[in-house]
């Protein structure tokens, strides 16, 4: 049976994913800071919005400014995916605050959290999804169960309305994992694993494919290259490796 694939602006992660994401995923981004988790979303967000997708990037750990203000240095963003609504970002520290939440989520907080989730998705009816990062929110529910029923209930909401998403994670450089609470990679149905190597001195930034169901993929390294154009890729040659 074919797989509706959504096309990720980046010819080379497609490739390794035999055409780009299968529709309605959800798809962890994890790595350590400064691999590439935000750029590599932003540039997600974006090729949705160019080809017509209502799309929406929900930021815990930076405000909205900020991140607009970065993603104008790259040429895959445009100011006016915002200003015409096909990119909706929002600052989900600032909701918090206006609804009153404070410190560790509480069971009608997380509730309440992903009541808004969905009525972003639904009502606005949004094709892609950026949550940057998941590692926020779990921190604010402590407990390893409830943060494997927030994954797994907002997994099936978005699996529901059809919107294919990518949520980030922090990881410590140079350990062999994908989150910090060690439940969000099995509720994903795809994990996309940057990292870093050294090599003379110089931190090559790395890209790895690490799961995806519903498509064959590559689970080779490659070389991550970030530029103004975006995240290019290339083979990782031995040398490197």
């Amino acid at each position: 049976m074919a797989v509706d694939r959504i096309k990720t602006g980046m010819d080379g992660l497609d490739r390794i994913l035999c055409g780009g994401i299968p529709q309605g995923s959800l798809v962890l981004v994890a790595g350590s800071a400064g691999t590439g988790k935000t750029t590599l979303a932003m540039q997600f967000i974006c090729e949705g919005a160019r080809n017509g997708e209502r799309t929406c990037y929900i930021s815990i750990t930076e405000p909205i400014e900020v991140l607009k203000k970065n993603s104008e240095n790259f040429r895959f963003f445009s100011p006016s995916f915002v200003i015409t609504n096909m990119i909706y970002m929002i600052d989900l520290r600032g909701i918090s605050a206006n609804l009153g939440i404070k410190g560790n989520y509480t069971a009608d907080d997380e509730n309440t959290l992903i009541g808004i989730i969905e009525k972003v998705v639904n009502e606005l009816k949004v094709k892609r999804l950026v949550i940057d990062s998941i590692t926020a929110i779990c921190s604010k529910l402590e407990e390893k169960g409830r943060i494997r029923d927030f994954i797994f209930k907002l997994g099936y909401i978005i699996s529901e309305s059809g919107c294919t998403t990518m949520i980030t994670s922090e990881t410590a450089p140079g350990e062999n994992r994908y989150s910090q609470y060690g439940v969000e990679e099995f509720i994903c149905d795809g994990i996309i694993l940057l990292s870093e190597k050294e090599r003379k001195g110089d931190l090559i930034r790395c890209l790895r494919a690490v799961k995806m169901r519903g498509t064959n993929h590559s689970r080779s390294t490659y070389m991550m290259d970030i530029s103004e154009n975006g995240i290019a890729l290339a083979p990782m040659l031995k040398d490197y490796a």
